[in-house]
């Protein structure tokens, strides 16, 4: 079996202080084949991300880690952009002449605020279908090959709201899933979501994964979503399980943003 995470975080992102030669080597030891930093940027200074991201030191840890760990672990540049169908023309313009593998988009702010600013006083309808609508506006505008962590906004509301019902938004989602196909985009299988007792399932839900599949959706790829060395690649077991469950014959892995099959 091969095993690619690709959603971690180290200290180039705002929210992390993992070093990049030791998740490669937890990487190494935990048995992953390949693995692709997806460092959170943003070019809006409203957003918390904004002003952290050093692109000349994420490259040269990039070039680092390949010499160090290239015949042991395949070492992928990636990127998690925030909100990238607003801003689009300074996104184009700082990442143009870059030599990135692989774009995630996300949903992290909407209106400038950040998710769990956004959700108070509102209603759990409000919140959820707001947040569809705002992942539909990323995935119909913005450059990227695929969608972080589809339905991230439970994280937030799970415990003082509940998980949403999908059959209240399948009309939205699958709203999402069919501009995603038409535009060459894919989804992950975020597994964060399996160490949050409250939420205890991954992002997205298994609902969406078969809806994908069923509606055509092929470019699928697994992440962990760490910040941390010693947790990469974690529940990569069960994200492949549930690939299989819901019809998907392989993940996929990118170079220079070309989506390529790995058969299970």
């Amino acid at each position: 079996m091969y095993f690619a995470d690709y959603h971690h975080h180290t200290d180039n992102s705002f929210d992390s202080q993992a070093q990049m030669k030791e998740v490669c080597e937890h990487a190494i030891e935990k048995g992953l084949n390949e693995i692709c930093f997806t460092e959170h940027f943003s070019v809006n200074p409203k957003v918390p991300t904004y002003g952290h991201m050093n692109f000349e030191k994420y490259f040269s840890q990039i070039e680092a880690c390949r010499k160090l760990f290239g015949n042991q672990l395949t070492i992928k540049a990636g990127i998690e952009l925030c909100e990238p169908h607003l801003m689009k023309e300074k996104y184009r313009d700082v990442l143009n002449d870059l030599e990135i593998d692989f774009i995630m988009g996300s949903v992290h702010n909407i209106k400038e605020e950040k998710l769990r600013t956004f959700m108070v006083g509102k209603t759990p309808q409000e919140i959820y279908q707001k947040y569809f609508e705002e992942v539909y506006a990323m995935v119909a505008h913005a450059d990227i090959d695929v969608i972080a962590h589809l339905d991230l906004i439970k994280r937030y509301a799970v415990e003082s709201m509940g998980n949403y019902e999908f059959d209240d938004y399948k009309s939205i989602i699958e709203k999402i899933m069919r501009k995603a196909i038409e535009r060459g985009i894919g989804i992950e299988i975020n597994t964060s979501g399996l160490s949050n007792k409250a939420l205890n399932e991954t992002l997205p839900s298994m609902d969406i994964l078969r809806l994908y599949h069923s509606l055509g959706g092929k470019i699928l790829t697994i992440g962990s979503d760490s910040h941390r060395a010693e947790t990469v690649g974690s529940n990569q077991e069960v994200a492949i399980k549930m690939a299989k469950e819901a019809g998907f014959q392989g993940i996929y892995v990118f170079e220079k943003r070309e989506p390529k099959k790995i058969a299970f």
